[in-house]
């Protein structure tokens, strides 16, 4: 099994507070990424190290910036 580092948390739980705030649940806000649900779970849990393109990708389907996906500590 794989261990989560504390970035991939701390990212993953930041994820999962700013789509909350925004509305969408997992599978909207997969849908509208283009991304997979259970990929977007994993991020959110802390499993999943995603890509810089994902990153980028997550940014614009919650309407923030890349630095404010990393604005978490």
């Amino acid at each position: 099994m794989r261990t989560t580092s504390r970035i991939q948390s701390l990212f993953g739980a930041h994820i999962k507070t700013l789509r909350l705030q925004s509305g969408l649940s997992q599978e909207a806000f997969a849908d509208k990424c283009g991304l997979d649900r259970t990929y977007v779970s994993g991020i959110e849990r802390g499993v999943r190290n995603p890509t810089l393109e994902v990153i980028n990708v997550l940014a614009k389907g919650l309407d923030v910036t890349v630095k404010a996906l990393f604005d978490f500590e």
